[in-house]
């Protein structure tokens, strides 16, 4: 009788352990996940995200498409890292951002601003998209200077502008090929690269590339211009070793940097005095990458209650 007793116990507190298992599970997922958004979309990120996501009206993109598909999974966190290393590499972009932005004193103002662009420009309404693109060629009129060589530059520059463009989309999609929850195949990433051409284009980028193989010749057709600079040395070694972070954060970041290093081209690790380390990178690099990359996503998808739906 005891043992029957002590077994029906054990049972019922099996069971509570259980039903309460998934209740704080999603409860650790809505604080990490609020934490991680706080982070990239600033405080307004719910408000914006509402008006993204819940404005009714056409959009510039289908759900579903590859755009959307890229721009919506969590290995941007590790193609953002990546690009802003990556552009650092052209002079003057690397001068326009030193001069006009604030990278070190405002790192996540810029984060919150980049990652709403492409929010708005991906997910939200024509209308919204279009006021997006022409605040942001309002503020390229506005940055200009002069290199220290007198050469002078400015932020509408196509030429720069097209630097920027192609650095940015190709660590998005390399990003998402190795630490996507769907890679897309060959026509889907040619797909993305037109798609990301129609903003190009409004942005003021002529001719950009329509396809994966269009997209790393321009890439290579800006090799003879890209250089390490003091201001490029500078930020890399702000993003790598002195981000404004709690304590607790440091850790996913150092899992995200470290993907994002391993996928930087070997021509570029030393001009930004970055380590070459093909078989960590390729091993316990990616291995890193790819649990931090799930994390993050796992943390930012609401969980799904049965019968209902994602929350």
């Amino acid at each position: 009788m005891s043992q029957r007793a002590d077994s029906a116990r054990s049972a019922r507190r099996d069971e509570s352990v259980r039903s309460r298992s998934p209740t704080r599970l999603g409860a650790l997922r809505n604080r990490v996940g609020a934490a991680i958004f706080l982070r990239v979309a600033g405080p307004d990120g719910p408000r914006h995200r509402e008006r993204i996501h819940g404005t009714t009206g056409p959009r510039w993109f289908p759900a579903g498409s590859p755009i959307t598909i890229v721009h919506g999974d969590a290995s941007m966190f590790v193609g953002g890292i990546r690009a802003l290393l990556l552009q650092t590499l052209h002079p003057a972009a690397m001068r326009a951002v030193s001069e006009h932005s604030g990278f070190r004193g405002d790192m996540w103002g810029r984060l919150a601003r980049t990652s709403r662009f492409l929010a708005v420009t991906t997910f939200g309404t024509a209308a919204d998209a279009a006021q997006a693109v022409d605040a942001v060629r309002s503020i390229h009129e506005r940055v200009t200077g002069t290199m220290p060589d007198g050469t002078p530059y400015a932020a509408s520059d196509p030429h720069l502008l097209m630097w920027v463009h192609v650095a940015e989309i190709d660590s998005f999609l390399l990003a998402h090929s190795v630490y996507g929850a769907e890679p897309l195949d060959q026509a889907g990433r040619d797909e993305y690269v037109a798609q990301t051409a129609e903003i190009a284009r409004r942005l003021g980028v002529l001719d950009p590339p329509t396809t994966e193989e269009e997209l790393k010749a321009q890439l290579s057709a800006f090799r003879p211009e890209l250089r390490g600079s003091s201001e490029a040395s500078e930020a890399s070694r702000f993003l790598l070793f002195r981000p404004p972070l709690p304590v607790a954060a440091r850790v996913p970041y150092a899992g995200l940097m470290w993907a994002a290093v391993g996928l930087m081209p070997a021509w570029s690790r030393r001009p930004l005095r970055l380590p070459l380390l093909p078989v960590s990178e390729r091993t316990v690099g990616r291995a890193l990458g790819a649990a931090t990359v799930k994390t993050i996503r796992w943390a930012m998808t609401p969980p799904v209650t049965p019968g209902r739906g994602p929350n």
